[in-house]
């Protein structure tokens, strides 16, 4: 007599794997916290992985299961910056509002973790200044971050929003350095400012880039879509 075959499918197995998953994920997301908040506090160099492990409440050698090293977290912290980049520029390209608003909103949603955070884009500074890994790894990410603001740049000037007498990359690239900067400098102040300061060179910013001819009419788009 034949024994019933087995199914192949065993979900009561998959739970423990998901828990494991889910765990891993709770214990790399603690110690990134823990180390964000470290170099905010103390500053970059002056944070060991020591300190790191101990304010995550977990043993030295957990950290380096996750991270090779304490310039990873920085990496890490790029990583993350640059995939809600990612999700908001192909976000956008499905979207009718207006390029003003969009580029509105994508710097507000980019300097959500600053604003809980502020120091951290001084430590970010400290770090590529005092790290060549560090340097040579955002360095990396900073190119990836400016081909997709450029991708963003390049719709809105196919959509006859944005100027087209400077290439997209270019503008992507200005339109960085004037963010980042508004940000470095608001960091050595850390108050409730940064929206409107942010508002501000937004403001400032399309002013500079966007279509003559269309100008007027897209001030209106964004009143209605408000």
């Amino acid at each position: 007599m034949k024994r019933p075959s087995r199914s192949k499918s065993r979900p009561a197995k998959a739970f423990p794997k998901s828990r494991r998953l889910r765990r891993s994920a709770e214990l790399r997301d603690r110690l990134f916290r823990a180390a964000l908040s470290l170099f905010a506090k103390k500053g970059y160099a002056e944070t060991t992985v020591e300190d790191i492990t101990e304010a995550a409440d977990v043993g030295k050698g957990t950290f380096f299961n996750y991270f090779p090293s304490k310039e990873h977290v920085l990496m890490a912290f790029g990583e993350m910056q640059l995939g809600k980049l990612a999700t908001i520029v192909q976000e956008a390209k499905k979207s009718d509002l207006p390029m003003q608003e969009v580029l509105r909103t994508l710097v507000l949603r980019m300097t959500e973790e600053p604003i809980r955070n502020p120091a951290i884009v001084r430590a970010l500074l400290q770090a590529n200044l005092a790290s060549v890994p560090v340097r040579g790894g955002m360095l990396r990410i900073h190119d990836r971050n400016r081909a997709l603001l450029g991708q963003l740049i390049h719709h809105g000037q196919m959509r006859g929003e944005i100027r087209t007498d400077f290439r997209a990359e270019e503008i992507a690239q200005v339109w960085r350095q004037t963010i980042f900067g508004t940000l470095l400098f608001w960091s050595l102040i850390g108050d409730h400012t940064l929206p409107e300061r942010v508002e501000m060179s937004v403001r400032l910013l399309w002013n500079g880039i966007a279509a003559r001819e269309t100008k007027k009419a897209s001030a209106e788009k964004m009143k209605r879509a408000r």
